[in-house]
Formats: structure tokens, C-alpha cells, sequence
């Protein structure tokens, strides 16, 4: 009898990090076997208090890459917004729980766009809070810090939701991803990953390494993989 394989650890960039006086050159330079896609954050100043990028910047990433966007909207009123991202080109938009009082017509509409759905919880937003929904989703991104900032320090109380989040996805939805977003280094990915995440959005750790973007990457995988071998 065969014996299944672990889901390999799949690392995403998150431009915030980025120089974007150099956006499409270190976007070039993240290419590699361990890097799934892009990860990228759209905040508004309103749900969350900092102000990053929008729709011309992926329609500029879609331009240099051919890895998948992953559009992460962390802004009020994200329906408004979901068809702009779409037709710019992200592969997925992530909707966060918390701002969202008709998640599932939401859900409902990015699939209509031909893109992948996931939901998005903050690191003081209980697990129950993804439960009416986790059949109708691709992925389940966890913060693992507060939104809004990168180079932020893991929250550690978020291992237990990622636990309790892997329980659910396994019993439930198998096939939906489960990541995790804030505070990703060498350090913190093997708590993580023995908790159940499998997808890891990377910001600082990747593009304000000392060491060069394709080494930082490397590094993270290897430590992420090491720890998946134990679990």
C-alpha cells in the first residue's frame, strides 16, 4: 500500500517588502522551484492604517511574471473592488472575515471572475469564525500579526488557531490551502508549519535579507521543510 506524501511547503513573496524602485527586477529574482506566487497587499488606510498599492501595480506585476498573483485586499468595501483586481490580473483575491457581512456572495462573485477565493482572519479572530464558509473557499490565510505593517514580530498565540484551522480544513475542505502572513522567518516557520500551515507569505525575510532574495528563499524553505519531515 502506497503511503500518501506530505503537501510540500510553498513559498509567496510579499511585495510590500519590495524596493519598488526595483519592483520588476526583485520580482524576477524570487523566481525559483520553492516559490509558488506573489503574494501582494492592497491596504486603504481605512481597515487598516497604512496605505500601500492598488490595481496599476498588479497590472504591471501580471506584465513581468508568469507566476500566480495572490491579491490580498485588505481594504473596506472589497466587492467594489474584486472585478478591477480581476481583469488586472490576480489569480486569487483574499477577503478578510472581519469586514465582510456577506462573505459568501463575495466568495460567490471572485469564483464568477475566474479567480480562487480565500478568507482571511485576523490574529484576534477566532477559527469558528471561518466555519460557514470553508467548503465554499481555496484557501485560508491566517495573520500571524496585526495588519497593516511589514517587519512585524510573530504573534505566537496564533500556533493554536492554526491548529485548530488545520483540524477544520482536513475535516472539511482537504483541498483548500492554508498559509499564514506576518512575521515569517527561519525562526518562526517550524512552530508554524507543525501547527499545519503549508503556504507561507514571506516579506522582509525575502527582500531585506542581508543575504541575496534567492538564498533567503532557499533558507526558508529548507527550515519550513525540515520541520515539515517532523510533524
Amino acid at each position: 500500500m502506497m503511503i500518501p506524501t506530505k503537501p510540500s511547503i510553498k513559498i509567496a513573496p510579499s511585495i510590500l517588502a519590495a524596493d519598488f524602485c526595483r519592483l520588476g527586477e526583485q520580482v524576477q529574482q524570487v523566481v525559483s522551484d520553492d516559490v509558488d506566487r506573489i503574494h501582494v497587499d492592497v491596504m486603504d488606510g481605512h481597515f487598516v492604517p497604512n496605505i500601500s498599492v492598488g490595481v496599476p501595480v498588479v497590472q504591471s506585476l501580471r506584465k513581468c511574471t508568469s507566476l500566480p498573483i495572490e491579491t490580498h485586499l485588505m481594504i473596506s468595501h472589497p466587492d467594489q473592488y474584486l472585478e478591477a483586481f480581476a481583469q488586472a490580473g490576480a489569480d486569487s483575491l483574499l477577503v478578510h472575515v472581519e469586514n465582510n457581512p456577506h462573505l459568501h456572495r463575495t466568495v460567490t462573485q471572485i469564483r464568477v471572475l475566474g479567480c480562487k477565493a480565500g478568507v482571511v482572519l485576523n490574529p484576534a479572530t477566532p477559527a469558528t469564525a471561518i466555519e460557514p464558509i470553508l467548503r465554499e473557499v481555496d484557501l485560508v490565510l491566517i495573520m500571524t500579526v496585526n495588519p497593516g505593517f511589514g517587519g512585524q514580530t510573530f504573534i505566537e498565540a496564533t500556533l493554536k488557531k492554526i491548529e485548530q484551522v488545520r483540524q477544520a480544513i482536513d475535516a472539511e475542505n482537504p483541498n483548500c490551502e492554508l498559509e499564514i502572513d506576518g512575521g515569517v522567518t527561519v525562526q518562526t516557520v517550524g512552530p508554524a508549519v507543525a501547527a499545519g500551515a503549508r503556504v507561507l507569505v514571506a516579506g522582509s525575510s525575502v527582500f531585506r535579507a542581508s543575504d541575496s532574495i534567492p538564498a533567503a528563499i532557499v533558507a526558508l524553505h529548507r527550515a519550513a521543510e525540515d520541520a515539515l519531515t517532523l510533524t
